[in-house]
Formats: structure tokens, C-alpha cells, sequence
């Protein structure tokens, strides 16, 4: 079903009750936000009819009313009525404009808050199929527009229905064949409130997506700038941005043509309303004495302001309904992610909180695994590694090795075989527990905005300053984080920007080595650094894995030659598995792989 079809559904009672499942902890706002619906719509229509009465009673001899006596003393005491009347009426509107914004605002709070674990929790699958700017929308724009529901939507229409309801009963209780003359204009009114309705809500939803691409978009390309200013593409990538962006514009000038034509047409109709009106009073006066004259002047005066307070919530509920339809058709796209079951799963077994202490050994047996079904990147993968040892993985680009290393922390999950550390399979681990034991460094390491200290405690308070220092000192980066201004509390910027990739690098160390994981996983640490960087690094390596089991997946074959067992994939298969030298012994894959980056150093200079 298209969005424009949903959208036609304005009251879709299981989403609604969904959304209104977030509002029960603040149950009290809600029921105090409907009973001043219900109050200031029975109240409505006093104010008219006090009207009516001065000028009903205060124009006749002998006034009297209650308590009071005479005109004056009459006209006097009604305009005070209605001066606190009027102060007490603005007092319980502005409580229940309070209460329904604070309501949604409480409950946007908390759906974002489930949303945002909901996010983290998915499995990384889940963000290779969806785009961020997409599911940075779903996370703020839409559940904002959730908050509609409660301050624009449902309980500020239910609030104008009654008040519409109050004044045209009052209205009919008065004369019911002047509020018939009244209303002649009100099919032409409805009629183009439903016009409106559906031309608004089409440019709304237009807005909305328009919205969630020009989110993915500035996302994807701020953050791969570097590749749009390398290869001089800006000029294409903004007229891709402009085009989206016009759509945008578009779809508001839309819904702004709308809003212009709906307004004076509700103008138009109250003014013929007014006019009518006016038409049927002065008819009626020729055939009235001048006793039924003077209370005909309080009538047409009380119709008229019931006509201001009947057109004033009519000119804006069809907006409100636009805006309850887009706060549920953002609910549902809200809510299909917080119901994607694709989620890092925790240990089924019911001990899985009296973990013992992991050592670090690990088993593949006869693995098979693929990003997509059936499309196997991983086939009938079986190896072991003791724990302690450092197991190295080499192989061509696609060969799979990165797709090894991101099952062992359950980033992904297997379709076929097992996986075990220390002869317990993984999934029956808890999931942070599991992951608290392993720490891996990426080639491509992300920092975040933030301080040196926070990017290498990721803002653990059990890990203390003084483990920090002790762990730069280790892997050899203290001094170099003590030249930069403020050391520790240095700003590294977004993504890392003012560290070069060497120094990016050995952070990453001092983050495994603080979290002291029993298995460490490393990819391809030193491929894309310089010589001075590399042996660095290499020493930071050697730092880590002692004592640790350690996955390597190397690009360069010179810094595995230690390994105790090195594999080699191609094409998701196991090729060889041995140390270096039995390796090269065999002059199989391995010997080929080296050869060819001997000779590329012969060549070129560069290390192998």
C-alpha cells in the first residue's frame, strides 16, 4: 500500500494505540489535557451568551439578573463575569497547551530513546542495506512529528470537534432556524476542506521524503568528501543535491498554494455566513415590536460572535487532521524499525550471566556464510587456534578475510557450522560479555569528535587516567599526545581529521590494549601507512599479542612471518594453513602471494 493511501486512513486505531502505549507513564498529563478538551468546549459558549443577556436585560426597563439590579449595576457585573471568565478561560488553555506539548515532548523522549537502542542494537547487515541519513530521520524528524500527534493532532482536534459541538448546540437552543440560515455556506466549506485535506497531505508526504533523502544524501557525501573533491566532482554531486532539493521546494510551494486558497474560501464563507445572517435579522425586524427588536439585537450579536468562535477552529482542523496523518504514517515508519528482528541476539542459556573467563581459543568448523542468501562468501570454513597463538589470514581483495574476523564478535551471522571460543559455541555467550573479551583494530580507524582520553576510553569512568598514560607509554604515543595542545583533552575532531592515519592508528592500539581483551583482531594494521609509521606500529603490535590470541589479517606478508599459523583464502576457501616457512616450503598460494611482493619491493623500493 502507497503512503498516499495510507494516509487516507485517518484513525488507525493499533498504530494510534502503539504511540499511545509511550504515553502511559505520563497518563495523568493525558486525562488532564481531555478534561479541559471537554471544559473548554462546554465553556464556549458562555461569553456569547452573557452578551446576549447584558444587552437583552440591559436594554429593557427594570433590569434585573440575580443579584443585580438596574442597567447599570447589571452591564457592570456581567462585563466582570466575563473578565474573569475570560482570565480563567486563557489560565486552562494555556494548561492545556502546556500539558499536551509536554506530553508529546515526554513521549518523543522516550520513543527516541528505544529507537536510538533499537539502532544500536541491529545487526550490521542492517546497515549495509540501509542508508544512515535514513535512519537519522526515522530517529529525529519522524518521531518529532510523533509529537504532532498529542500537540497538534488528536487531542487539539478532539478539543475543536467539541467546541464546534458546544457552540452549535448552544446555537440551535437559541434559534435554530437563524443557525440553519447560518450554516447554507458550510457544504461549499466542506468541500474545500477536503480539497485541502488531500492536497496537503500528498505535499506532505512529498515533504517528507524529500526530507529523508536530502538527510541521506548531505550524510553520505560530507562524509566522503574527500572522494568528491579528489576527483573534481562537485559540479555533478550539486545538481544531484539541487535536484533533490527542488523536489523539496516544490512539494512546499504546493502545500503553501493550498494553505492560500483554503484560508480566504474559509474567510468567504464566514462572510456570507455573517451576511446571511444580517439578510434574515433585517427581514425579521419589520414584522417585530420594539420589545422583540431589542432582544433580536442580543441574538444577532451572540450569532455573531458564535460564528467567530464556530469558523475559528474550522479554519484550522483540516491542518490538524494533515498533521495527525503525518505524525502516524512517521509512527509506522518509526515503528517498522523498532519491530526489524534483525537483531544481535543474546546468549539463549539461562547461565549466560556466570560467564567463565575466556582464554581465547577458537574453533571454525565447516563454516559456510554469505551477506545475502545463498551467495556464499565464506565456504566450508574449519580451522583452530589455540589460545594465545597469532593466527594470520592473507589473500587476495574478496577473498573473504574480513568477513572471518567480523563472525568471531557476531557482527554477522552464520548460516551454516559453528563457531566456538574455549569449546563454547559463540551464540551461547552473552553478547557484551563476548565482546568486552575481544578488541579489534581496523585499517580504516574511526575517532570520534571528541577528546584523545574519550576516543581511547570511549568514555568507560572504570578505566582511569592514569591506565591511559601507563597504555600510550607501552605502545610509544605518549610523548606525541603531550605536544599536542591541552595532551589528553586534545580535540582530535570528527572521524579523527587532525591526526594522520599512522597516529589515528596507534590510538586504536591504546584502546585495545586498555580494554585488555583475551582475543585481539587486527586488520590489515600497517597496510596503508608509511615505513617510519609502520615500525611504529609494529612495535605496538608486538606489545599487544603478547600473551593474547591475535588475528591478523595481513597485507603486507613481512609483518606475519611470526605467526605460528598463517591461512590462506581465495575466493572464500581455504587454500593452506601452516607457518611461514612450511608454507614456503610447499611453493603453493602463499609462496605465489610472496614471490609477487618481493619482486613489487625489487621493483618499486617498497616494503613487502
Amino acid at each position: 500500500m502507497s503512503e498516499q493511501a495510507k494516509a487516507k486512513t485517518i484513525f488507525n486505531f493499533s498504530l494510534l494505540r502503539r504511540v499511545f502505549q509511550f504515553a502511559s507513564p505520563y497518563k495523568n498529563k493525558f486525562y488532564w489535557s481531555i478534561f479541559l478538551a471537554i471544559f473548554l468546549a462546554v465553556i464556549s459558549p458562555v461569553r456569547p451568551w452573557l452578551i446576549q443577556l447584558t444587552l437583552n436585560k440591559g436594554l429593557q426597563p427594570g433590569a434585573q439578573f440575580w443579584f443585580l439590579k438596574g442597567a447599570g449595576p447589571l452591564i457592570i457585573g456581567i462585563t466582570i463575569i466575563q473578565l474573569v471568565l475570560l482570565l480563567f478561560e486563557t489560565v486552562c488553555r494555556f494548561i492545556f497547551t502546556f500539558f499536551t506539548a509536554s506530553l508529546g515532548q515526554s513521549v518523543v523522549k522516550d520513543m527516541r530513546v528505544t529507537t536510538y537502542k533499537k539502532v544500536i542494537s541491529l545487526n550490521m547487515s542492517q546497515f549495509d542495506k540501509t542508508p544512515i541519513g535514513t535512519l537519522t530521520t526515522r530517529t529525529i524528524n519522524d518521531i518529532e512529528s510523533i509529537n504532532d500527534i498529542f500537540s497538534d493532532g488528536l487531542i487539539p482536534i478532539i478539543a475543536d470537534l467539541l467546541s464546534i459541538i458546544a457552540v452549535l448546540a448552544y446555537m440551535c437552543y437559541i434559534n435554530w432556524q437563524l443557525t440553519l440560515i447560518c450554516l447554507a455556506p458550510f457544504p461549499a466549506l466542506i468541500i474545500a476542506t477536503y480539497y485541502f485535506k488531500e492536497s496537503v497531505n500528498k505535499s506532505f508526504i512529498k515533504v517528507r521524503n524529500a526530507v529523508a533523502q536530502l538527510n541521506a544524501f548531505v550524510q553520505e557525501h560530507i562524509t566522503g568528501m574527500v572522494i568528491v573533491q579528489a576527483f573534481a566532482a562537485e559540479k555533478r554531486e550539486f545538481s544531484k543535491f539541487n535536484h533533490i532539493n527542488e523536489q523539496h521546494r516544490n512539494a512546499n510551494i504546493k502545500s503553501i498554494f493550498a494553505y492560500s486558497v483554503f484560508f480566504p474560501v474559509v474567510e468567504l464563507v464566514s462572510a456570507l455566513s455573517v451576511g446571511l445572517l444580517v439578510w434574515w435579522a433585517a427581514k425579521e425586524s419589520l414584522l417585530l415590536n420594539d420589545l422583540d427588536k431589542s432582544e433580536m439585537v442580543g441574538v444577532i450579536t451572540s450569532f455573531i460572535l458564535c460564528l467567530n468562535l464556530l469558523f475559528r477552529p474550522l479554519r484550522v482542523i483540516a491542518d490538524k487532521f494533515n498533521v495527525l496523518q503525518m505524525g502516524m504514517i512517521a509512527g509506522e515508519r518509526v515503528f517498522k524499525v523498532l519491530d526489524n528482528t534483525d537483531v544481535s541476539q543474546q546468549a539463549s542459556r539461562e547461565n549466560n550471566n556466570e560467564q567463565k573467563e575466556i582464554r581465547g581459543r577458537i574453533e571454525f568448523d565447516k563454516v559456510w556464510f554469505a551477506y545475502n542468501e545463498d551467495n556464499y562468501v565464506l565456504k566450508n570454513i574449519s580451522f583452530n587456534i589455540n589460545a594465545g597463538e597469532t593466527f594470520a589470514i592473507v589473500g587476495n581483495t574478496g577473498s573473504g578475510k574480513t568477513s572471518i574476523i567480523s563472525l568471531v564478535n557476531r557482527l554477522y551471522h552464520i548460516q551454516k557450522g559453528a563457531i566456538k571460543v574455549d569449546d563454547v559455541n559463540i551464540e551461547s555467550y552473552d553478547l557484551f560479555y563476548l565482546r568486552s573479551k575481544i578488541a579489534v583494530v581496523l585499517q580504516d580507524v574511526f575517532l570520534f569528535s571528541s577528546s584523545i582520553y574519550d576516543n581511547v576510553t570511549l568514555r568507560n569512568n572504570d578505566i582511569k587516567k592514569e591506565q591511559v598514560i601507563e597504555a600510550a607509554k607501552l605502545i610509544g604515543i605518549h610523548d606525541f599526545i603531550l605536544q599536542l595542545p591541552g595532551g589528553y583533552d586534545y580535540n582530535v575532531m570528527e572521524r579523527g581529521a587532525t591526526l594522520s592515519l599512522g597516529q589515528r592508528q596507534l590510538l586504536s592500539f591504546v584502546r585495545a590494549l586498555l580494554y585488555d581483551p583475551a582475543i585481539l583482531i587486527l586488520d590489515e594494521a600497517t597496510s596503508s601507512v608509511d615505513t617510519e609509521s609502520e615500525q611504529l606500529i609494529q612495535h605496538a603490535i608486538d606489545k599487544l599479542i603478547t600473551g593474547r590470541t591475535s588475528i591478523i589479517i595481513a597485507h603486507r606478508l613481512s609483518t606475519i612471518r611470526k605467526a605460528n599459523k598463517i591461512m590462506v583464502l581465495d575466493k572464500g576457501e581455504i587454500m593452506e594453513i601452516g607457518s611461514h616457512e612450511e608454507l614456503m616450503a610447499k611453493k603453493g598460494h602463499y609462496y605465489q602471494l610472496h614471490k609477487m611482493q618481493f619482486e613489487k619491493q625489487q621493483t618499486t623500493g617498497s616494503p613487502v
